[in-house]
Protein backbone atom coordinates (compact mmCIF):
# COMPACT_ATOMS: atom_id res chain seq x y z
CA UNK A 1 0.00 0.00 0.00
CA UNK A 2 1.65 3.58 -0.63
CA UNK A 3 1.70 5.96 1.91
CA UNK A 4 -0.16 9.01 1.62
CA UNK A 5 1.97 12.03 0.67
CA UNK A 6 2.23 15.37 2.80
CA UNK A 7 1.24 16.95 -0.86
CA UNK A 8 -1.71 15.78 -2.75
CA UNK A 9 -2.05 18.55 -5.41
CA UNK A 10 0.49 20.79 -7.64
CA UNK A 11 -0.29 24.05 -8.47
CA UNK A 12 1.69 24.99 -11.19
CA UNK A 13 2.24 27.98 -13.35
CA UNK A 14 2.64 27.22 -16.95
CA UNK A 15 4.59 30.38 -18.49
CA UNK A 16 8.13 30.24 -16.90
CA UNK A 17 7.63 26.67 -14.85
CA UNK A 18 6.61 23.90 -17.59
CA UNK A 19 7.48 26.37 -20.88
CA UNK A 20 8.73 29.78 -21.84
CA UNK A 21 6.00 32.35 -21.58
CA UNK A 22 3.79 32.09 -24.73
CA UNK A 23 3.88 36.21 -25.24
CA UNK A 24 6.17 37.96 -22.79
CA UNK A 25 8.15 41.10 -23.39
CA UNK A 26 11.07 38.93 -24.95
CA UNK A 27 9.34 37.57 -27.65
CA UNK A 28 7.22 40.67 -28.41
CA UNK A 29 11.00 42.14 -28.95
CA UNK A 30 11.79 39.41 -31.01
CA UNK A 31 8.25 39.72 -33.20
CA UNK A 32 9.26 43.79 -33.29
CA UNK A 33 12.53 43.03 -34.55
CA UNK A 34 11.64 40.18 -36.75
CA UNK A 35 9.09 41.87 -38.56
CA UNK A 36 10.30 45.32 -38.54
CA UNK A 37 7.30 47.10 -36.17
CA UNK A 38 7.92 50.08 -34.12
CA UNK A 39 8.55 48.30 -30.51
CA UNK A 40 7.02 50.98 -28.49
CA UNK A 41 3.80 51.33 -30.42
CA UNK A 42 3.58 47.69 -30.84
CA UNK A 43 3.78 47.42 -26.60
CA UNK A 44 1.58 50.63 -25.91
CA UNK A 45 -1.14 48.43 -28.25
CA UNK A 46 -0.73 45.57 -26.38
CA UNK A 47 -0.86 46.58 -22.91
CA UNK A 48 -4.06 48.08 -24.02
CA UNK A 49 -5.77 44.69 -24.99
CA UNK A 50 -3.34 41.64 -23.65
CA UNK A 51 -5.19 41.51 -20.57
CA UNK A 52 -8.79 41.59 -22.18
CA UNK A 53 -7.51 38.63 -24.56
CA UNK A 54 -6.20 36.69 -21.43
CA UNK A 55 -9.29 37.24 -19.31
CA UNK A 56 -11.25 35.29 -22.50
CA UNK A 57 -13.13 38.60 -23.92
CA UNK A 58 -11.14 38.79 -27.26
CA UNK A 59 -10.33 35.66 -29.40
CA UNK A 60 -6.72 35.97 -30.77
CA UNK A 61 -7.84 37.56 -34.07
CA UNK A 62 -9.48 40.43 -32.54
CA UNK A 63 -6.59 41.06 -30.31
CA UNK A 64 -3.95 40.87 -33.66
CA UNK A 65 -6.37 43.21 -35.50
CA UNK A 66 -5.74 45.78 -32.36
CA UNK A 67 -2.20 45.28 -31.33
CA UNK A 68 -0.63 44.52 -35.08
CA UNK A 69 -3.00 44.49 -37.98
CA UNK A 70 -4.80 47.72 -37.26
CA UNK A 71 -2.69 49.31 -40.22
CA UNK A 72 -1.37 47.31 -43.41
CA UNK A 73 1.17 44.70 -42.98
CA UNK A 74 4.00 43.15 -45.54
CA UNK A 75 3.20 39.88 -43.59
CA UNK A 76 0.24 37.85 -42.96
CA UNK A 77 -2.06 36.82 -39.99
CA UNK A 78 -0.74 33.49 -40.45
CA UNK A 79 2.91 34.19 -40.68
CA UNK A 80 2.30 36.52 -37.69
CA UNK A 81 0.53 33.92 -35.20
CA UNK A 82 3.20 30.79 -36.69
CA UNK A 83 5.78 33.31 -35.73
CA UNK A 84 4.05 33.63 -32.43
CA UNK A 85 3.44 30.40 -31.42
CA UNK A 86 6.62 28.80 -32.08
CA UNK A 87 8.28 31.25 -29.59
CA UNK A 88 7.06 28.38 -27.22
CA UNK A 89 9.00 26.22 -26.12
CA UNK A 90 9.65 23.63 -23.25
CA UNK A 91 11.69 23.45 -20.42
CA UNK A 92 12.44 19.11 -20.69
CA UNK A 93 13.11 18.94 -17.35
CA UNK A 94 10.14 20.58 -15.53
CA UNK A 95 7.66 18.51 -18.18
CA UNK A 96 9.32 15.44 -16.99
CA UNK A 97 9.63 15.99 -13.19
CA UNK A 98 5.77 16.29 -13.06
CA UNK A 99 4.60 13.98 -15.01
CA UNK A 100 7.61 11.68 -12.80
CA UNK A 101 5.79 12.92 -9.82
CA UNK A 102 2.12 12.01 -11.30
CA UNK A 103 3.20 8.52 -11.73
CA UNK A 104 4.80 8.08 -8.90
CA UNK A 105 2.80 9.87 -5.87
CA UNK A 106 -0.43 9.98 -7.55
CA UNK A 107 -0.73 13.36 -6.71
CA UNK A 108 -3.48 15.31 -9.06
CA UNK A 109 -1.44 18.60 -11.14
CA UNK A 110 -3.55 21.72 -12.05
CA UNK A 111 -2.12 24.67 -14.46
CA UNK A 112 -3.06 27.79 -12.58
CA UNK A 113 -2.32 30.41 -15.16
CA UNK A 114 -2.98 33.17 -17.00
CA UNK A 115 -2.99 32.42 -20.55
CA UNK A 116 -5.43 33.37 -23.90
CA UNK A 117 -7.51 30.85 -25.71
CA UNK A 118 -5.69 30.31 -28.51
CA UNK A 119 -2.23 29.80 -26.95
CA UNK A 120 -3.32 27.99 -24.40
CA UNK A 121 -4.81 25.44 -26.21
CA UNK A 122 -1.67 25.21 -28.96
CA UNK A 123 0.77 24.87 -25.95
CA UNK A 124 -1.15 22.18 -24.53
CA UNK A 125 -1.45 20.24 -27.82
CA UNK A 126 2.48 20.89 -29.19
CA UNK A 127 4.09 19.81 -25.46
CA UNK A 128 1.79 17.46 -24.23
CA UNK A 129 0.65 19.32 -21.49
CA UNK A 130 -3.03 17.23 -20.97
CA UNK A 131 -1.21 13.81 -20.36
CA UNK A 132 -0.12 14.99 -16.99
CA UNK A 133 -2.52 18.21 -16.34
CA UNK A 134 -5.51 17.37 -15.12
CA UNK A 135 -7.32 20.89 -14.36
CA UNK A 136 -6.78 23.55 -16.79
CA UNK A 137 -7.74 27.00 -14.63
CA UNK A 138 -6.30 29.16 -17.08
CA UNK A 139 -7.48 33.06 -17.20
CA UNK A 140 -9.42 32.40 -20.50
CA UNK A 141 -11.46 29.58 -19.42
CA UNK A 142 -12.61 31.51 -15.71
CA UNK A 143 -11.91 34.40 -16.42
CA UNK A 144 -10.02 35.70 -13.83
CA UNK A 145 -6.58 37.26 -14.10
CA UNK A 146 -3.88 36.66 -11.45
CA UNK A 147 -2.72 38.21 -9.04
CA UNK A 148 -6.49 37.96 -8.23
CA UNK A 149 -6.90 35.81 -5.26
CA UNK A 150 -9.82 34.23 -6.54
CA UNK A 151 -8.62 32.64 -8.83
CA UNK A 152 -6.38 30.65 -6.58
CA UNK A 153 -9.41 29.61 -4.79
CA UNK A 154 -11.12 28.19 -7.84
CA UNK A 155 -8.54 26.08 -8.59
CA UNK A 156 -8.82 25.06 -4.78
CA UNK A 157 -12.31 24.37 -5.21
CA UNK A 158 -12.53 22.55 -8.39
CA UNK A 159 -9.61 20.06 -7.69
CA UNK A 160 -11.38 19.43 -3.98
CA UNK A 161 -7.84 19.62 -1.84
CA UNK A 162 -7.32 21.81 0.96
CA UNK A 163 -5.08 24.63 1.11
CA UNK A 164 -2.38 22.71 3.25
CA UNK A 165 -2.13 19.77 0.89
CA UNK A 166 -1.13 22.23 -2.00
CA UNK A 167 1.98 23.21 -3.20
CA UNK A 168 2.23 26.02 -6.13
CA UNK A 169 5.54 26.20 -8.19
CA UNK A 170 5.46 30.02 -9.76
CA UNK A 171 7.97 32.20 -10.98
CA UNK A 172 6.47 35.66 -10.22
CA UNK A 173 7.46 36.60 -6.49
CA UNK A 174 4.15 38.28 -6.31
CA UNK A 175 1.87 35.13 -7.40
CA UNK A 176 3.84 33.01 -4.76
CA UNK A 177 3.30 35.29 -1.42
CA UNK A 178 -0.49 35.35 -2.38
CA UNK A 179 -1.04 31.81 -2.55
CA UNK A 180 0.98 31.38 0.75
CA UNK A 181 -1.60 34.46 2.17
CA UNK A 182 -4.16 31.36 1.40
CA UNK A 183 -2.58 29.18 3.09
CA UNK A 184 -0.83 27.31 0.26
CA UNK A 185 2.61 26.28 0.31
CA UNK A 186 4.39 27.85 -2.01
CA UNK A 187 7.88 27.53 -4.34
CA UNK A 188 9.60 30.69 -6.30
CA UNK A 189 10.98 28.95 -9.40
CA UNK A 190 14.34 29.83 -10.35
CA UNK A 191 16.01 26.42 -11.95
CA UNK A 192 15.20 23.08 -12.06
CA UNK A 193 17.54 21.90 -8.56
CA UNK A 194 16.35 24.26 -6.45
CA UNK A 195 12.75 23.50 -7.22
CA UNK A 196 13.41 19.62 -6.51
CA UNK A 197 15.05 20.46 -2.93
CA UNK A 198 11.73 22.00 -1.88
CA UNK A 199 9.72 19.82 -3.06
CA UNK A 200 11.52 17.22 -1.47
CA UNK A 201 10.75 19.22 1.72
CA UNK A 202 7.23 18.57 0.87
CA UNK A 203 7.16 15.11 0.70
CA UNK A 204 7.81 14.53 -3.45
CA UNK A 205 11.45 13.50 -3.62
CA UNK A 206 12.65 13.23 -7.16
CA UNK A 207 15.01 10.33 -7.20
CA UNK A 208 14.64 6.83 -8.06
CA UNK A 209 14.78 5.47 -4.26
CA UNK A 210 11.02 7.73 -3.57
CA UNK A 211 9.46 5.11 -5.61
CA UNK A 212 10.60 1.99 -3.28
CA UNK A 213 10.07 4.08 -0.05
CA UNK A 214 6.05 4.65 -1.22
CA UNK A 215 5.55 1.33 -2.66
Amino acid sequence: MKKEPPTACLFLDIGGVLLTDGWGRRSRKRAAAHCKLKAAEMEDRHQLTWNTYQKGRFTLEQYLSLAIFYKKRPFTRAQFRHFMFALSKPYPEMIDLIARFKAWYGVKVAAVSNEGRELNAYRTRKFKLDGFVDFFISSCFVHLLRPNAEISRLALDITQVPATKVVYIDDTPMFTQIAEGLGIRSILHTDYRSTCARLASFGLRSDEGAVHETG
